[in-house]
């Protein structure tokens, strides 16, 4: 039992989409992006349409489509034509180019492209299944993107305290040690008075770092509890997804 929960915990998410279903994992291993909003083009999708009938590559266009139609789940039937019609134009276009390189004698080449001729008719053939897994594989990572977005703001923030935290020990140790060398130049009397000041403003920097330092571990608790509340969305997310 132990071996087998470890096991489901190693799964990666789209791994645990497909489930056992390994051609559909095959074709979106390659297909889908951990950062959708980084590599998909931020052109419109027409714009990709046209560029794509024009070079004959269609991989932008296809990408661009599926993460639509992910975004637009009341448009399901229109991006899935749509996705039907590239993935049928992008196989003409690879056979074409197949025929090409087989008569040329690029056997190597002609395999390739045949192999991406059979992904495209896949494609073609479980657009729905497409969509259904990239919908939920994208649904979560954008959540987690935005987690991630806002955890590398606590860290920029915690850096800047730690550095003003630095700056200003490094300060107050400096004053300190300049006041112990005046100190020394005085007579007994300014000298009692002022090391009495001294010890003060000592206490009061005391003061200060411990508030400070109650502040570093606020931040922190408040940071583990933000960890430990994403965990939790996070296993509920993907209870969800079990149950579907």
């Amino acid at each position: 039992m132990r071996e087998q929960e470890a096991e489901e915990r190693q799964k990666t998410l789209l791994e645990e989409l497909c489930g056992a279903d390994r051609p559909l994992y095959a074709l979106l291993s390659s297909y889908l992006y951990n950062t959708p909003l980084d590599a998909i083009s931020k052109k419109d999708l027409d714009v990709l349409i046209e560029e794509a009938e024009q070079s004959g590559d269609f991989r932008q266009a296809i990408d661009k489509a599926i993460f639509e139609g992910t975004q637009n789940p009341g448009e399901s039937e229109r991006y899935t034509e749509v996705i039907r019609n590239l993935a049928s134009r992008a196989m003409q276009v690879a056979e074409q180019a197949k025929d090409e390189r087989e008569k040329e004698g690029l056997a190597e080449r002609a395999a390739s492209l045949g192999k991406r001729i059979e992904d495209y008719r896949f494609m073609s053939e479980r657009t729905g299944d497409i969509l259904i897994v990239a919908s939920k594989y994208y649904a979560e990572r954008l959540v987690q993107s935005d987690e991630n977005v806002r955890r590398k703001a606590r860290q920029a923030d915690k850096r800047q305290a730690e550095s003003v935290e630095r700056a200003i020990g490094k300060r107050e140790k400096g004053e300190q040690a300049a006041g112990r060398r005046e100190r020394s130049k005085m007579g007994r009397g300014e000298r009692r008075k002022a090391k009495r000041q001294a010890e003060m403003e000592e206490a009061a920097a005391t003061d200060r770092q411990k508030a400070r330092e109650d502040k570093r571990l606020e931040r922190e608790e408040a940071e583990q509890r933000i960890d430990e509340m994403e965990k939790t969305a996070r296993d509920a997310r993907r209870n969800e997804r079990m149950e579907d």
